[in-house]
């Protein structure tokens, strides 16, 4: 998909959802790793991470961008325009937007944990990614300290 043809989705979207023109750019940002989209407040353009495309579905794309045409209409109406505003998550529900984007291969939070430990008194295992001092750590349910499983 095309910069252009993301663009015409996204004024056919908006008409449809929210009964209002889009006006501004929308384009994809190859740069998004985290996040599905983004709204620039300064100039009103969109950012659509591609991922949400070439992973995923157009279903997706389409609640992502519905996401990002929620936070672009209610900040051009002077509304509150911010996850936690009741206004957003109203209008967010009323058109079928995601609340979260799903995750992607890119994203960084998809790291495995590389350190694993047992507690000497109660057996439970917590897994790390940072290795610790097992003599100055004492477990929180029982008291007793950990030891290196790897």
């Amino acid at each position: 998909m095309t910069n252009a043809e993301l663009q015409c989705l996204t004024e056919q979207w908006s008409q449809k959802y929210f009964g209002r023109a889009f006006v501004h750019k929308v384009f994809f940002n190859k740069r998004l790793k985290t996040t599905g989209g983004r709204y620039h407040l300064s100039d009103h353009h969109i950012d659509i991470n591609p991922l949400m495309y070439t992973e995923f579905d157009l279903n997706n794309l389409r609640q992502v961008v519905l996401h990002e045409l929620c936070h672009y209409h209610l900040h051009l109406l002077g509304m509150d325009y911010h996850h936690r505003s009741r206004a957003f998550k109203t209008l967010l529900a009323q058109v079928g937007g995601s609340r979260y984007a799903p995750p992607t291969s890119k994203a960084k939070y998809n790291v495995k944990r590389k350190w694993h430990y047992i507690c000497t008194g109660c057996g439970v295992e917590i897994a790390r990614q940072r290795r610790f001092n097992t003599h100055r750590y004492v477990c929180r349910r029982c008291g007793h300290h950990f030891i290196l499983k790897n």
